[in-house]
């Protein structure tokens, strides 16, 4: 009798079929294919990150929830077999993604006000501590107005770690006194930075990790955050438990140390853009270079370093996300009052840098390849996936990527986008590559053949 037949498990699509699978050879055979599916899904959860950032403030767009729902669909079992048609769908996911930055940084602006340049202190202030960590600015401002409402805007002090460092430049966080400065760098280096902050700390979103146990009775998540064994918030109660926490912990003392500039934004930088044209022309702004992305424990993370160390003093460099922790708090200078280094800050900020590339090829005439700048991105997790898939939907080529290649691609697929978008690798050594890149456009001077 057929209920009497063993299931058995296919290897490749997991479901359980009476007598085993029927049709291999159909089913997920492919490697490549299940390379391109898994590459999309990395991307689709890269933009249902944004989109749910955006969701939450009340900003929603039927077009981005129809994508995700279709894209997710496609990768189905049985469901599409055509390798071009998920190299479209990525790049449609690079589309989607671009609209979802777009909607996320109107729904920050409209909600917390345009973002202004700060001076952001990396000392600490007299008061009990809350570190705030991730992404969430909604967290973060319902944080800000329970220790208001609680009256406790004296005795608090709070905190932003890592991606939640540009919280300082949006007017409204800011008007919040508690809100006093930064501690620490990216996530890569959390458990340690964690450990020596002595108040309370929040985790809102990824990159958060299991704490160590020098901090775990001292730690919270909210929103889509979770910590095992870690208590939850799931309402505004739950924020004056941990204020009330804060409370308990040791006073931090004022102790100045320096502090670094982030806030740059589309909006205060496209009025500068009539100069940086003028410098350009003249030979005084050479190259512009974008060099952001995620953060990363790989060795080979020191590259972004040494690269942004090197870049030479007429040129300008553009950044945002976690990496940036990494050289963010050197001084760069100016060019005749145009900042050499200009922190955009989250990776969903990078929406920030397509608009201004964007608006300064329109200014000089130029297609946006034949342009003096050159992108180089670090990545690690799914939102800068959905970055790149962006840029490359926009046609942007020559893109560098490090410290190394996606390893969800097969060597057949990761060799044709390659070649499609002229990806590459960093070749590890900066100096090597910077040579390369400067090589690119050379100038838009009055004497570069660009300009005739």
């Amino acid at each position: 009798m057929e209920s009497q037949r063993i299931l058995m498990r296919c290897d490749q699509c997991s479901m359980s079929l009476p007598g085993g699978c029927t049709v291999r050879g159909v089913c997920g055979k492919d490697p490549d294919l299940n390379s391109l599916q898994e590459a999309l899904i990395y991307g689709i959860k890269g933009t249902a990150a944004y989109y749910y950032h955006a969701y939450e403030l009340g900003y929603k767009d039927d077009e981005i929830g129809f994508f995700l729902s279709e894209a997710l669909y496609s990768t189905l079992t049985n469901v599409n077999f055509d390798k071009e048609r998920f190299v479209q769908l990525i790049l449609e996911n690079g589309r989607i993604h671009l609209k979802a930055m777009e909607l996320l940084d109107r729904a920050y602006v409209e909600t917390f006000g345009k973002p202004q340049v700060v001076k952001v202190p990396t000392g600490t202030d007299e008061g009990h501590g809350i570190l705030v960590t991730g992404h969430s600015y909604k967290a973060l401002h319902e944080l800000l107005k329970t220790v208001r409402d609680m009256g406790l805007e004296s005795e608090i002090r709070v905190y932003t770690h890592s991606e939640m460092t540009p919280a300082h430049s949006y007017p409204v966080l800011k008007s919040f006194k508690p809100l006093y400065g930064n501690w620490g760098g990216s996530w890569v280096n959390q458990r340690k930075e964690f450990s020596e902050f002595p108040g309370v700390i929040l985790g809102t979103t990824n990159c958060v990790q299991q704490p160590l146990p020098s901090y775990a009775d001292r730690i919270y998540t909210v929103g889509i955050a979770g910590l095992e064994g870690v208590p939850h918030i799931g309402r505004d109660a739950d924020y004056e438990k941990l204020v009330k926490h804060a409370l308990q912990t040791p006073k931090m003392q004022r102790r100045d140390s320096g502090y670094i500039v982030t806030g740059y934004h589309h909006t205060n930088v496209a009025p500068l853009l009539d100069k940086v044209v003028n410098l350009i022309h003249e030979g005084k702004i050479r190259h512009v270079f974008v060099i952001g992305g995620c953060d990363s424990p790989n060795p080979k993370m020191s590259y972004y370093d040494k690269l942004t160390e090197i870049v030479p003093k007429d040129c300008i460099i553009l950044t945002a996300a976690c990496g940036k922790h990494r050289y963010n708090r050197r001084d760069y200078g100016d060019i005749e009052g145009i900042p050499r280094f200009m922190d955009f800050g989250q990776c969903n900020n990078v929406y920030s840098i397509i608009v201004i590339a964007a608006e300064l090829a329109k200014k000089l005439g130029k297609d946006l390849n034949q342009l003096p700048i050159s992108i180089v991105l670090s990545w690690m997790e799914q939102k800068a996936v959905g970055i790149l898939y962006t840029l490359l939907y926009l046609g942007i080529r020559g893109i560098y990527l490090g410290p190394k290649l996606p390893e969800f691609l097969t060597p057949n697929v990761l060799n044709m986008i390659a070649k499609r978008f002229d990806l590459r690798p960093i070749s590890g050594d900066p100096e090597k590559d910077l040579r390369e890149m400067l090589s690119k456009g050379s100038s838009l001077s009055s004497d570069s053949p660009l300009n005739t």
